[in-house]
């Protein structure tokens, strides 16, 4: 055979070629396989996991603190209750219109301008005793607890048509058992139980006592 003419490639031949190519298509196939590897799968899952976390955390620590800050608040509420309610079971005659006073100095609402009214039961006893009174607080505890009086979700404030001013942002009634002795020069002492209902409200951020029950 002369060096012009042409040779045709064998059977063999053309059989390794196609292999070569084969061979070549896979390489390139595995070369633009998937773009993530196992491990850049792991981390995004704890990415997300990671994230969740931080969330799940803030939301935990944000009630803890939503809640601290009630038990103080209730804590105020009870403490406000039991010191109007010590000067009331300590009146005795030598101090009976200063204790009114301080009395009155701490309500609000219907109470306070129903306030001579209200009190006159607890005066006329003090007055004709003519004794010495003590008194402790035994036991306090809050019984309801009513936020934004008045107000419907999504609306403004209305006017309030009772007597609590409307700026009075809550109100929480307090249960309070008392004991006061009253002392009577030559009489044998009295023991007298008092079972109190007061509704303490937040006025402005000054807690205030707008309502009192003497519960039997």
């Amino acid at each position: 055979m002369s060096d012009g003419q042409r040779t045709e490639p064998t059977n063999e031949q053309v059989a390794e070629a196609e292999d070569a190519d084969a061979e070549e298509f896979r390489d390139d196939d595995a070369a633009g396989g998937p773009m993530f590897s196992a491990y850049g799968i792991a981390s995004a899952v704890l990415g997300v996991l990671s994230v969740a976390a931080i969330v799940f955390g803030f939301f935990l620590w944000s009630g803890h603190r939503d809640d601290t800050g009630e038990r103080r608040y209730l804590s105020r509420v009870m403490q406000t209750a039991a010191e109007w309610t010590g000067v009331l079971i300590n009146m005795n005659s030598g101090n009976v219109d200063g204790s009114l006073q301080r009395l009155h100095d701490g309500t609000v609402g219907e109470l306070n301008t129903d306030f001579d009214a209200a009190m006159q039961p607890y005066r006329q006893v003090v007055e004709k005793l003519q004794s010495k009174s003590a008194g402790r607080i035994d036991a306090v505890a809050v019984e309801t607890v009513h936020r934004d009086l008045d107000t419907q979700p999504g609306t403004s404030r209305p006017v309030v048509t009772t007597k609590l001013p409307p700026f009075a942002s809550r109100l929480d009634a307090v249960m309070l058992v008392a004991t006061s002795v009253s002392e009577n020069a030559g009489a044998k002492p009295q023991t007298v139980h008092w079972n109190l209902r007061l509704d303490v409200v937040n006025v402005d951020g000054k807690l205030m006592i707008s309502g009192l029950e003497s519960i039997r």
